[in-house]
């Protein structure tokens, strides 16, 4: 990182992630319909990764997660934006982050997380398109040298392993019903 003048005698730090102009530069050349609908469209299973399927939401684990775990939230239906959810996608969307955070801490031991959305292609939205929530689970040190100097992210679980211990513990907290209250 190199520090440039600012205003008022600030510095500004620069990271060069140049690995990333490929995935930018290719966003608005989507191959075919949107992903989101795609996986739902499948049977559940590990091969598209789906957690739990609701009435009108479903929790898939991210293919490309930023950390162990690192899930989203999904209406069934393909909205854009919060404003266009009904109370009820709404509401389920919400009761699906609460279980998912349980099922979280309980199985993976999570100590904080990251919740968010990016609304629109501004916004840093990948999949502007289709509405979606992300839970990253964070773990005390979980950050380290490793993407910015080897270019890559240390994962300590297989996608595989992680999909079959997140789905029975999402089971089971939505069995229990207490996360939903």
């Amino acid at each position: 990182m190199k520090p440039e003048s600012g205003p008022e005698g600030s510095t500004l730090n620069r990271l060069w992630a140049t690995w990333r102009m490929q995935y930018v530069t290719t966003l608005d050349k989507s191959p075919g319909g949107c992903v989101f609908c795609e996986i739902a469209r499948a049977e559940d299973g590990p091969e598209n990764l789906i957690v739990h399927r609701g009435r009108s939401c479903y929790v898939v684990l991210n293919l490309y997660p930023y950390n162990n775990g690192h899930a989203m939230v999904i209406p069934l239906r393909h909205v854009p934006s919060l404003a266009e959810l009904t109370d009820d996608e709404r509401l389920e969307m919400m009761k699906l982050v609460s279980a998912m955070q349980v099922a979280l801490e309980e199985e993976l031991r999570a100590q904080g997380f990251n919740l968010g959305m990016n609304l629109g292609r501004a916004g840093g939205a990948g999949i502007p398109e289709h509405l979606h929530l992300h839970i990253v689970p964070r773990w005390m040190g979980d950050t380290n040298f490793m993407p910015v100097v080897g270019e890559t992210k240390v994962l300590p679980e297989s996608l595989e392993n992680t999909y079959a211990r997140l789905r029975r513990a999402l089971a089971r907290v939505l069995e229990r019903g207490d996360a939903l209250k």
